[in-house]
C-alpha cells in the first residue's frame, strides 16, 4: 500500500477558520473520492514531543497499489477533471509544509 503523507496546517492565523471550513471540510472528504484511495485520514499536533513544534496536521492517504506513479496518476486525473461534485475551490488558506509518497519500510506491534 502507496501512501501520500502532507504535513500541513493554515497559511496564517487569520487563516484558521477558512483552512478548517475547506481543506478540514472539504477537501479531505474530497480526494478521498479518489480512484484507488483507501482512506484518508487527518491527524491533529495535540502537544509537540520536542522543542521544536511539527506541522499541527498530518494528512494520509492511503492507496490500494504498491506503485507510486499510478497513485499519482490517479490522484492527478481525479484532481484535474470535475471529480465529486461537493468540490469547492481552493480558497489559499493553505500552508504545505512537506509532503511525499511513502511505504511501510517496518512494523512493530507489542500486541501478541
Amino acid at each position: 500500500m502507496v501512501k501520500l503523507i502532507g504535513l500541513v496546517e493554515p497559511k496564517d492565523e487569520d487563516s484558521r477558520r477558512a483552512f478548517e471550513e475547506w481543506y478540514l471540510g472539504n477537501h479531505i472528504e474530497d480526494v478521498s473520492h479518489t480512484p484507488g484511495v483507501l482512506r484518508a485520514t487527518v491527524h491533529k499536533l495535540m502537544k509537540p514531543f520536542m522543542k521544536t513544534a511539527p506541522p499541527q496536521y498530518i494528512t494520509i492517504y492511503e492507496f490500494e497499489t504498491e506503485e507510486v506513479g499510478d497513485a499519482a496518476i490517479a490522484l492527478g486525473e481525479y484532481l484535474n477533471n470535475p471529480g465529486w461534485p461537493g468540490r469547492k475551490p481552493d480558497n489559499g488558506s493553505l500552508k504545505i509544509i512537506s509532503a511525499g509518497w511513502y511505504h511501510v519500510d517496518r512494523s512493530f506491534s507489542s500486541q501478541k
